[in-house]
């Protein structure tokens, strides 16, 4: 894997924008009190925007695909299925979650608790990879997805501090009992970046920073998923309220910008620039 060069910007050509007492309104109005103190505090939300996203331009041609998540917080319902199939997928030690369910401890005024997922983000202007020293950390070209190359990460850590979204995860070398080296559980490699890596205590991803890469494992030769063969996100695939929504920005008709056209949403921390292909509906 090499260093990319991440592609300009295709976000939003129209939105809409509140001020900061105009989205507090806006958000008690629908009863969503909680969501700032959910998602690290109510400075993570200056703007709400619905966009209209579009094909690649000319200054864009090597882009195939924005893959992205819409995630509806009236749906989710904290059972944290998404977790567990992440795990399942990836093969993840104790210590390494891909996506994890935040609980919000305030409540909305009708006394609904507010749930709501966090993968990686897979930012158009990801920090991650401009700190790492070595390039082993880049945005993919072809589909904008944020990777980690194991053989050239050197463990540094950069780029856990530089992740707004606290979305990586360093690989200690823990193991849950059931995957202990050496155990019929712990000799089943891990799909990751159709590698196929057994764990061992010297080895790569051991030692590594590690991150949700949307599955990417599951993609086709030709960087497509398959939903109705089951090649779709773990996450996705298995919420059990059918709150995730994974797919293509840049395919106008796919259900993701369906819905970024249909309902308010918001990004969040959207004031950093760095564009994360992660919105939630609320």
């Amino acid at each position: 894997m090499t260093d990319l060069v991440p592609p300009p910007d295709t976000g939003p050509v129209a939105e809409q924008t509140y001020s900061r007492r105009g989205l507090i309104q806006h958000l008690l109005g629908i009863g969503a009190t909680g969501l700032a103190a959910a998602v690290g505090g109510a400075s993570a939300l200056e703007v709400i925007s619905t966009p209209l996203l579009g094909s690649a331009n000319g200054s864009d041609a090597k882009r195939k695909f924005r893959y992205g998540m819409v995630i509806d917080t009236r749906r989710c319902v904290g059972c944290k299925a998404c977790m567990v199939a992440c795990k399942t997928e990836n093969k993840t030690p104790s210590g390494v979650s891909y996506t994890v369910v935040v609980d919000n401890e305030h409540e909305h005024p009708d006394g609904k608790p507010l749930f709501m997922t966090k993968p990686c983000f897979q930012c158009e202007k990801p920090p991650c990879t401009d700190v790492c020293p070595v390039g082993a950390t880049f945005k993919r070209e072809q589909d904008g997805i944020v990777a980690v190359d194991y053989d050239r990460c050197i463990g540094c850590r950069y780029c856990i501090t530089a992740c707004p979204y606290q979305a990586r995860y360093f690989d200690f070398g823990e193991n849950y009992p059931a995957q202990a080296v050496g155990s019929t559980l712990g000799s089943i490699p891990s799909p990751e970046y159709k590698q196929f890596r057994k764990r061992t205590k010297e080895d790569s991803p051991v030692g590594n920073v590690r991150k949700c890469t949307f599955c990417l494992h599951l993609q086709d030769d030709k960087g497509n998923y398959d939903k109705q063969a089951g090649r779709w996100p773990s996450c996705a695939k298995t919420c059990s309220g059918h709150a995730i929504f994974f797919g293509d920005f840049m395919d106008r008709e796919s259900d993701v910008s369906r819905m970024l056209r249909e309902r308010q949403a918001i990004r969040l921390k959207e004031e950093l620039g760095i564009n994360p292909n992660v919105y939630y509906l609320l």
